[in-house]
């Protein structure tokens, strides 16, 4: 069984057990979450495709921990003007482990 969730504004297809890095939820490590904008939920031959949402679904997942992303670093320059500035950032994520889809 499978499903496509929608959370920090991005699409993710999960699966039961599936380990995947989102943007930061608020909560603590152990804490459950749940998603209720499930977009698809698939299981072998039965697939249901929301109309945005699918009806009743949800997927619950459990926090393992908060991290940080790689850092991404942003150079801009303009050429003949001895401008040039650098700057970085690090998005905050959270780890999942997804525990449980229902239809």
């Amino acid at each position: 069984m499978y499903a496509v969730i929608k959370t920090g504004g991005k699409q993710h297809r999960v699966s039961e057990g599936d380990v995947i890095a989102v943007e930061r939820i608020n909560g603590d490590k152990g804490e459950s979450v749940m998603f209720d904008q499930v977009l698809m939920v698939g299981k072998e031959d039965d697939i249901r495709i929301g109309r945005p949402i699918v009806e009743g679904a949800k997927v619950v997942g459990e926090i393992l921990a908060q991290t940080l992303g790689d850092k991404i670093t942003i150079f801009k320059t303009k050429k003949r003007k001895g401008y040039q500035k650098k700057t970085g950032h690090r998005q905050q994520l959270t780890n999942l482990k997804i525990r449980e889809i229902s239809m």
